[in-house]
């Protein structure tokens, strides 16, 4: 039967190259593993971690947590930043058939509580910091948490007799905890035991990845290996990532870009993985210089960083074969400022936390087309087994050009949410995924995300979408970040509020953003406040929360 998706003949344009896609994650590593044990996997500063090692201390901690108790399906949590003990970390966890539960290392002790007990994880492995400042708090809060590992993220560094950058890790603590185990030295006990690890399927489940609960406490999405399996293969096939290449993971391997687009891409390809920590700008463009990686994805905030960083020049970025953005609306002034001052184009693309990151991406080699009513830029064309469609509140597909809600088909979306039928019910209806997030497809099957359903302003009857004003507020030119708010008015029922950060050296009042709002906008739509601050907040990959603005 002929494909008569709009975007299909991209495909067979494009002559996609042939991808495996394994049966779980065990196999993706192993296949890894076997194309040479003595391949570098990680490199984390000064210290490198082969594969031969990556496989020898992952057993052994898959051996010591099924010492302790830990069985096929058990939960276990890791509550640390992006270093190789969150590799080790994972890949243990899911050798010792248990699904691993992400844990933002910056979430307090709430958040902590809810994820622990929501999750009924049976284990835990934190950095000594987090343990010490949150995880000792509500330790008890978490009945069926039995078993706690520890460690320095600097250890390895410390080891080898290097200083570990303070810009880095100014705040570290490096002290052993009592009353925990070590994550090295029991994965070093146990590294060439024998082990075989429990059978495990495309449904088994893999990891529990929290959403970021904008209604309501954070629900765990359920990520089974055959959802990550195929997200990954289709991120490698569409991308053309070679054999070998390197990986720089400026988002956090907690969240679920790193995951997939970094942590798995590496082993889909038998790649090497540059592992910062956390992202600094200035150290990542050191990174850049030393280890010449040749993929990198980032939030739009973290481009503009980059771009305000002194002494940043085009050889930074000359390794790079492709830098995409996510997480966020790309603002197409981002696009042209950085590739006219470096020479590389960004990249958009399009997913969520339930389809395991990216599910649509760029045509490669073609730059954006700008939606000349919202000026978002497109994000792309659906990945090969991904169906994508717009429908309006009623659930019927509207026209080309139309908006609507964007919805998602296949084996990349989650079967549900974790012990939540209900929202389960809600979110996933025959097999399509509610996003929430309103978009467009245009005669070339390519689509547009312009915003968030639950973002809509409805200002004196009215629909103003925040998504775009803030790219009218970006073509100002001395705007970094932009967020715009519905804000409640006693005449209007809400009217625009928008908050800015400014370009270094950049200078304006927000008398002036508001002039330049309203002569490129309706009189509806321009904000009638503007706040001017030193910065925005954002989760740790660098979206900007506007809930917290509200």
């Amino acid at each position: 039967m002929q494909d008569t998706r709009p975007w299909s003949g991209w495909y067979d344009a494009l002559d996609l190259p042939e991808v495996t896609i394994h049966e779980d994650l065990l196999a993706m590593a192993a296949a890894a593993i076997a194309q040479g044990p003595e391949r570098v996997a990680l490199e984390y500063f000064d210290a490198r971690i082969d594969y031969g090692q990556l496989d020898r201390l992952s057993k052994g901690l898959a051996v010591y947590l099924a010492e302790h108790g830990v069985s096929r399906g058990d939960r276990v949590a890791m509550y640390l930043q992006t270093s190789p003990h969150f590799v080790i970390g994972a890949l243990g966890i899911w050798r010792a058939g248990a699904v691993l539960v992400t844990m933002n290392p910056m979430y307090r002790a709430g958040e902590v509580t809810h994820l622990l007990t929501d999750s009924g994880a049976v284990g835990l492995v934190s950095s000594q910091r987090g343990y010490r400042e949150v995880i000792a708090e509500v330790r008890a809060s978490a009945p069926e948490l039995r078993l706690v590992l520890t460690t320095s993220e600097a250890d390895l560094l410390t080891e080898m007799g290097a200083r570990p950058d303070r810009r880095v890790f100014s705040d570290l603590t490096e002290a052993p905890v009592p009353g925990t185990e070590d994550l090295l030295t029991v994965a070093r006990s146990a590294a060439n035991a024998t082990w075989s690890s429990p059978p495990l399927g495309p449904e088994d489940l893999a990891v529990l990845c929290y959403t970021s609960g904008t209604s309501g406490p954070a629900k765990g999405a359920m990520l089974t290996h055959g959802n990550l399996a195929h997200a990954v293969a289709g991120n490698v096939q569409w991308l053309g990532t070679g054999p070998g290449s390197c990986l720089y993971a400026a988002a956090p391997l907690f969240h679920v870009v790193g995951l997939v687009l970094e942590l798995l891409h590496m082993l889909q390809t038998g790649g090497r993985l540059v592992l910062p920590f956390r992202f600094v700008p200035d150290v990542a463009l050191e990174q850049f210089r030393g280890y010449r990686p040749h993929f990198f994805v980032a939030p739009p905030t973290a481009y503009n960083a980059l771009m305000a960083t002194p002494g940043v020049d085009p050889d930074h970025f000359s390794s790079f074969n492709r830098m995409f953005a996510g997480g966020a609306m790309l603002p197409p002034t981002v696009v042209a400022q950085f590739q006219e001052r470096f020479g590389r184009y960004i990249n958009n693309g399009y997913g969520l936390t339930e389809t395991c990151g990216a599910c649509v991406f760029a045509i490669p080699n073609r730059p954006a087309r700008v939606d000349p009513a919202t000026q978002a830029m497109s994000n792309g064309v659906p990945l090969p087994g991904t169906d994508v469609r717009i429908v309006d509140p009623a659930g019927a597909a509207v026209p080309t050009g139309e908006r609507g809600e964007i919805q998602v088909r296949g084996p990349v979306v989650t079967p549900g949410y974790w012990q939540q039928p209900e929202e389960t019910a809600k979110a996933v209806r025959d097999g399509w995924l509610a996003t929430g997030d309103v978009g467009s497809f245009d005669d070339e099957g390519v689509l547009y995300c312009t915003d968030r359903i639950k973002d809509l302003i409805i200002a004196s009857g009215f629909k103003v979408w925040p998504g775009e004003v803030e790219q009218i507020l970006y073509d100002q030119g001395s705007v970094r970040d932009a967020a715009v708010i519905g804000v409640p008015d006693p005449y209007r029922g809400e009217t625009v509020k928008a908050f800015v950060t400014l370009r270094p050296g950049a200078t304006t009042t927000p008398e002036e953003l508001i002039t330049w709002c309203r002569d490129h906008l309706a009189a509806y739509k321009a904000p009638r406040e503007v706040a001017i601050r030193a910065e925005l907040p954002t989760t740790t990959s660098g979206k900007i929360l506007r809930r917290e603005l509200r």
